[in-house]
């Protein structure tokens, strides 16, 4: 009998079935659990590939516009139904997010770090009023159910099969801008549309910027200009001078925010004026920093006695022989109805065609109200008769040959509402501009700029700065 009972406790037959009979619950669970994690993973990813593919076409509309919110609803719409999800218990085929699944609200800003929770103060809580200033859109799809395979009440009563998956995206939209020089003009109306529209046709108004000279904690005004930090951070008067000067200042900057230059610095007139072969004293080389090939400019040239050429106000017996291209004639005041500083787009064409080519307007291939680019451009093939030549006169072999050497681009602000200052940062930028130099810049202490505004960025302008423009759209959560 005990030998029969110490055989059967020294068999070893059989004991992997005994072993495999305990874990095999243990390897169906954990199998189980790896089906439920691919399938509850395979559910996320498409609900968040379809937030984010929202968010990215619904921010790309994100352009700055009073109507930006409008089209980027219609192309949320658009795009919504087009986004599939599976995995999830609803029944029948793989259903298509409907826009009773999706959610968004449109943002001005961000947290200062992705560990923050989007507050109050970063909503647009105005969507009319302040669609212009939406920068962002948060998308979040409802949550779906999922039935996990996993018997989770086997191991607790209070446990649960089934839970809910979503998905969050937060995307954005910016333009940045390339080879601009480090200035900032304060958009004479409150949006784009208005500047835009004066922009089409011949017919440009001229635009009167003055520098802001009352320190560093005025606020600036519609017509009003200022400077930029570079993209190095520098505030040094010598280098914004010098990419006044430059052909191709290696400066971005992006329209999510601009830094403005602390304080006041001198005017970068020397800089601007090289443009009009105007160089100061030990200036800069016109080799490096040459001409356009347009510089007409109402001066007369004269020669100094130890031969250098320079340039001139003319006296009073050549005044009427020598005219730069004239302000709009209703400046400084033109109506109450145009803001600050902007001409009607009406000047003197005939004037200033008879003493620079003495004949009648207009000449023939120019409009009647041709603007004053316009011009300038025609005078490349057709140049001035008059007492002023329209090349370099002083350093003609150093000419540059681009005819928008005579052209500034700028940021432009909204400096009212973003109660713009001498020193601030992380200033929105509305747009972009290109601005046309009429004549030379003022010295000290106004430094004034008179030009015509030729065209602007976004959806709002005529498209000839699209290639300094790079939109980008990206996602930031």
């Amino acid at each position: 009998m005990f030998r029969v009972l110490r055989n059967f406790w020294n068999d070893q037959r059989g004991i992997a079935l005994i072993l495999v009979s305990v874990t095999l619950p243990a390897l169906i669970g954990f199998s189980l659990l790896a089906i439920d994690m691919s399938r509850v993973n395979n559910l996320h990813n498409d609900l968040q590939k379809g937030a984010d593919a929202l968010a990215l076409a619904t921010a790309a509309e994100l352009d700055g516009r009073s109507d930006s919110i409008v089209r980027a609803d219609r192309a949320l719409a658009n795009i919504v139904t087009g986004n599939k999800y599976t995995f999830s218990t609803t029944a029948g085929p793989p259903p298509a997010l409907t826009a009773a699944g999706v959610t968004r609200r449109y943002l001005k800003s961000l947290p200062a770090t992705d560990n923050l929770p989007i507050a109050a103060a970063n909503v647009i809580t105005d969507e009319i009023t302040d669609a212009k200033l939406a920068r962002y859109v948060e998308i979040k799809v409802t949550p779906v159910g999922f039935a996990a395979i996993f018997p989770a009440t086997f191991l607790s009563s209070s446990a649960s099969n089934s839970f809910n998956v979503g998905a969050t995206a937060v995307a954005g939209f910016s333009s940045s801008v390339c080879d601009f020089t480090p200035m900032f003009m304060c958009n004479p109306y409150s949006d784009l549309e208005s500047l835009g529209a004066t922009l089409r046709g011949h017919k440009r108004p001229m635009m009167h910027l003055k520098i802001q000279s009352g320190g560093a904690s005025v606020q600036y005004g519609p017509g009003d200009y200022g400077f930029l930090q570079t993209p190095s951070g520098s505030s040094a008067t010598q280098d914004i001078t010098g990419m006044f000067a430059s052909t191709k200042p290696q400066a971005c900057y992006q329209d999510d925010g601009v830094d403005t230059k602390p304080g006041n610095i001198p005017p970068v007139n020397d800089g601007i004026n090289v443009r009009f072969d105007i160089y100061a004293k030990n200036g800069y080389d016109p080799a490096t920093y040459p001409p356009a090939p347009n510089v007409l400019k109402g001066m007369v040239k004269q020669i100094d006695n130890k031969g250098n050429c320079s340039y001139v106000a003319p006296t009073a017996a050549q005044a009427s022989s020598y005219m730069a291209l004239p302000q709009d004639t209703c400046l400084p005041a033109c109506s109450t109805a145009i803001p600050t500083r902007l001409g009607d787009g009406a000047w003197d064409r005939a004037g200033y065609w008879t003493v620079n080519h003495g004949a009648a307007w207009p000449p023939a291939g120019l409009d009647v109200n041709a603007s004053r680019w316009e011009v300038y451009n025609y005078e490349l093939t057709h140049p001035a008769t008059g007492s002023e030549a329209s090349s370099p006169q002083c350093n003609p072999q150093q000419a540059s040959t681009d005819p928008k050497r005579r052209m500034i681009y700028v940021a432009l602000l909204d400096c009212v509402a973003n109660q713009v200052k001498g020193s601030g940062g992380n200033y929105p930028v509305q747009a972009f501009a290109s601005v046309f130099l009429t004549e030379p810049a003022g010295g000290a202490p106004d430094a004034d700029i008179w030009g015509e505004i030729i065209d602007i960025t976004t959806k709002a302008g005529n498209g000839t700065l699209d290639n300094f423009l790079r939109d980008e759209v990206q996602l930031y959560r």
